[in-house]
């Protein structure tokens, strides 16, 4: 007699395991963990944890990075709810995703492979950029955001060859912010200020206290 199981027992034996497995219900477990929504927001558990949103509270309709699409839609657009710009082309990802262009694409950086990034670009023709449009309306907790503290928003380092997560880009020991543009001579931070700057402290979007940060900065930044 073989000691060597045929293939028609191992066959049932495999069977017998798969159907014991799934009457304990571990076969279905991980499907019904990625669509369970316990406060029923329409965003999954599994995805809230992911993005360190509380999935025990309703809170589809908030805007955790403050970039005009709720959280409820950065789901929905495969987004990121703490990153204004999840493609870093200096357009936020609720301007992409509301101006109705086929010109940006919220996951993608240069939509038409010209060169030029999405935020760079001036898709409706007026003579501000993307990324300029909404400056003027823009509130300064929503405003741009400064991930390397350099004084220069990520909307603009790209403008100034600066790298958005090294607050010294060339490391000569003077931060982005404090570089001088040698064509108008004016710190690369204070370049996009206008003298109705609402958050700044003197009125004029200048650094009065000199700590290399706009006075709005203080204030939850701004770079109107």
């Amino acid at each position: 007699m073989s000691l060597v199981p045929s293939s028609y027992t191992t066959a049932r034996r495999t069977a017998a395991v798969i159907a014991s497995i799934a009457a304990a219900g571990l076969l279905s477990a991980p499907a019904m963990a990625s669509t369970t929504d316990l406060d029923r927001d329409g965003m999954p558990n599994r995805w809230e944890v992911a993005h360190h949103l509380n999935p025990r509270i309703a809170n589809g309709a908030s805007d955790a990075d403050h970039d005009g699409l709720r959280n409820l839609a950065e789901y929905r657009y495969r987004t990121s709810p703490h990153d204004e710009d999840t493609d870093n082309d200096g357009d936020d990802d609720g301007d992409e995703v509301h101006d109705g262009r086929a010109s940006t694409n919220v996951h993608d950086a240069d939509t038409d492979d010209d060169g030029m990034r999405d935020g760079d670009e001036d898709a409706d023709r007026d003579g501000v950029a993307n990324e300029d449009d909404d400056d003027a309306t823009e509130s300064c907790i929503g405003d741009d955001d400064d991930a390397d503290a350099d004084g220069v928003s990520d909307e603009d380092e790209n403008e100034d060859g600066t790298q958005v997560h090294d607050a010294d880009s060339d490391h000569d020991g003077v931060t982005d912010g404090n570089e001088v543009d040698a064509h108008n001579g004016k710190h690369f931070e204070d370049e996009d200020d206008h003298a109705d700057d609402r958050c700044s402290t003197s009125g004029h979007g200048e650094d009065d206290d000199d700590q290399g940060e706009d006075d709005g900065g203080h204030h939850g930044g701004t770079n109107d």
